[in-house]
């Protein structure tokens, strides 16, 4: 094979694989990530000390009883107090454990079976919790407030089937995409006909990778905070949203540092360093002239 062709193999199959390693890492993310209900819960259980989710909660649980109870005005300040109030308590983070525990559970049977209803979650729990410290706090009509059945979804019915698609897909390609970028680097890298600058410009395109990794990460949380009707729940869903892809910026980040130090590290031996064992080193001197006065006793005899 020509130096030529080598060339041009190994610059498409290096593209390719530095192409493929973002993806690679997305699809990881969710198929290794977000899919594993224990690394969920275990993600989202500081989210229950964060200031931003406990207010967004209290709202939503404190609007959902003052619908249901028919009483006056000076009774629901009351009720939004005692809601910020157990939003602070040991018993709040063990119900915000299991409400998440739950609902990663129906999303992943509603991702991964025929269903095409919409994924809700029920605060119930949160609200009877809520009756029983105004009873206890003797607030008046306390023990009347029923126990309403706040429905929030999670997950809208008319995106199910789109998701579900994209699940399926990721789920498959977390696995093999990684595997395919690392075979297609090794083969653009062993054909190459000057190694080293092969293993530079895989280095450089993988940290390139890893940036617009990051950046696709930023913009989908602008994204996603755009499409939410209610502004003031931004900051929570700006909490969670960091929560969630906190690892992927981590491995985003860790691509950029792990290209840039290899690629240093190449051009830095090729400029400094010895000449690698598939180079051929520079050819020998030539031998030193003989001694002239050899050259006359030689004549001599």
């Amino acid at each position: 094979m020509s130096t030529r062709l080598r060339n041009v193999l190994s610059a498409v199959l290096i593209a390719l694989a530095c192409l493929l390693a973002p993806f690679g890492a997305l699809a990881a993310w969710v198929a290794y990530g977000l899919a594993d209900t224990s690394r969920y819960v275990t993600t989202m259980a500081p989210l229950a000390s964060d200031p931003h989710v406990r207010d967004a909660i209290a709202d939503t649980v404190g609007a959902g009883i003052v619908r249901e109870v028919d009483v006056g005005g000076p009774m629901r300040p009351f009720v939004r107090d005692a809601v910020r109030s157990f939003t602070r308590t040991e018993a709040f983070r063990t119900a915000w454990d299991a409400g998440n525990r739950a609902v990663h559970d129906a999303v992943l049977r509603a991702l991964r079976s025929g269903g095409e209803g919409a994924v809700t979650v029920d605060l119930a729990p949160v609200a009877a919790e809520v009756k029983d410290r105004l009873t206890a706090d003797r607030v008046p009509f306390a023990h009347r407030i029923p126990v309403p059945h706040t429905e929030v979804s999670v997950l809208p019915a008319e995106d199910l089937a789109r998701l579900r698609k994209g699940f399926h897909v990721l789920d498959v390609a977390g696995f093999w995409l990684p595997v395919a970028a690392a075979v297609l680097a090794a083969t653009g890298i062993a054909v190459a006909a000057c190694r080293r600058r092969a293993v530079t410009a895989t280095a450089l395109g993988t940290a390139l990778g890893g940036a617009l990794l990051a950046l696709a990460v930023a913009v989908g949380r602008r994204l996603t905070l755009a499409d939410l009707p209610d502004p003031a729940h931004h900051p929570a869903a700006g909490a969670i949203y960091d929560a969630l892809t906190a690892t992927l910026r981590t491995v985003s980040w860790l691509l950029v540092a792990i290209g840039l130090t290899v690629a240093l590290t190449s051009w830095l031996t090729g400029r400094y360093g010895y000449p690698p064992p598939f180079r051929r080193g520079p050819r020998a001197s030539r031998a030193p002239a003989a001694d002239p006065a050899r050259r006359r006793t030689r004549a001599r005899a």
